[in-house]
């Protein structure tokens, strides 16, 4: 069972979205299967593979989600932070102005999910193998 200490200690590699490949192998490589990360506090909740799971704490004052979806918008903001070009707390907010509620990345599948408050499905990704 890996711990939120082990979680954190994988997350303070990232810098950019350039990283966020080797991110996923360090946390697979933990025992992680899954995770939820909910943009308005920066939260995560991370599932084990015999159902346990951690939950971390706020990291950061309460963002306010877009009520309408701007799939356009976040595409490019999204691809701006995935070449190096904003740091995670300026894609947070990208997010969060574009109307993204959480994103699901699932390691089984090497996907991130992202949906929007609705519950609705905004954009589904294939994570690189690095």
């Amino acid at each position: 069972m890996f711990t939120i200490e082990q979680v954190k200690a994988a997350h303070s590699k990232v810098k950019s979205g350039a990283d966020f490949p080797q991110y996923i192998q360090d946390l697979t490589a933990l025992g992680v299967q899954r995770y939820e990360i909910f943009v308005a506090d920066g939260h995560g909740i991370y599932y084990g593979t015999e159902n346990d799971s951690v939950q971390s704490e706020a990291k950061y004052p309460v963002l306010d989600i877009a009520t309408t979806a701007n799939l356009e918008q976040f595409i490019h903001l999204l691809k701006l932070h995935q070449k190096g070009g904003t740091d995670y707390m300026t894609f947070c907010n990208d997010a969060a102005r574009s109307g993204v509620e959480k994103w699901v990345v699932r390691m089984d599948a090497m996907s991130c999910v992202y949906f929007d408050k609705a519950g609705n499905e905004m954009l589904m990704e294939e994570i690189p193998a690095k």
